[in-house]
């Protein structure tokens, strides 16, 4: 079976075609380019690379977000588009998670995070694979939660460079984070977590923030301000 996966959650871009256990092709990058510019001519380029026609694909697996509101939205557009015109099962994963599970066999809490400016975060916590949180949350908060599990923690994600200071402050000799490699999004790491997942319908794949949009907010704001 051939899939293809899409990451754009954030600024990385990775895409990657499997045949069953096999990785024909992947890609990553943490280059600043415009995802809705750069997506598809990647991923016409690695289907090339791959050998592998449009009507080859027999399985789409997205990354659904948290992460920029663009980015996301533009990889799941991406994904049902060509779900729904090539007429094939698409899976969609939570991005978090992608980036945990390129620490699979770490014995303790994987973390992955993701900034969200004025000290919150995206974060995700998983024990043995399995999710313990999602959530957006301020960092202060996060660290709480993680210093109450008493157990060794290993961060995940390119943005724990920005926060690493407090986080050491917070979690001492109990924390630890992987090498720069393991930090990017891994589509074939998402394609394999899809596997183990039931695909979803075309039309219920929805990007999912984990907070509301500034402009659902500001209306939250002004209904609220006039009685509403």
């Amino acid at each position: 079976m051939i899939w293809l996966g899409i990451d754009t959650s954030t600024t990385p871009l990775a895409i990657a075609i499997v045949n069953d256990e096999q990785v024909l092709a992947s890609f990553q990058s943490s280059m600043k380019i415009t995802h809705s510019i750069g997506t598809m001519p990647a991923i016409e380029e690695l289907m090339e690379k791959a050998n592998i026609k449009p009507n080859e694909i027999e399985a789409i697996a997205v990354a659904k977000g948290p992460g920029s509101y663009t980015g996301v939205r533009i990889g799941v557009t991406i994904g049902k588009t060509l779900a729904w015109t090539l007429k094939v099962p698409i899976y969609s994963v939570s991005s978090l998670h992608i980036l945990a599970e390129n620490a699979p066999y770490f014995q303790g809490i994987v973390c992955s995070i993701m900034d969200a400016r004025r000290s919150n975060v995206f974060a995700g916590i998983y024990a043995n694979g399995e999710v313990v949180k999602e959530a957006h949350i301020s960092l202060v908060d996060l660290l709480t939660t993680l210093d109450n599990l008493e157990q060794p923690v290993l961060f995940v994600g390119m943005d724990v460079s920005i926060h690493w200071e407090q986080i050491k402050e917070v979690l001492g000799d109990k924390v630890q984070r992987v090498n720069a490699a393991f930090n990017l999004p891994n589509a074939a790491v998402l394609i394999e977590m899809a596997k183990k997942m039931e695909p979803s319908e075309v039309h219920t794949v929805v990007p999912e923030y984990l907070r509301i949009t500034e402009a659902e907010a500001n209306w939250m704001k002004e209904q609220k301000k006039n009685g509403n």
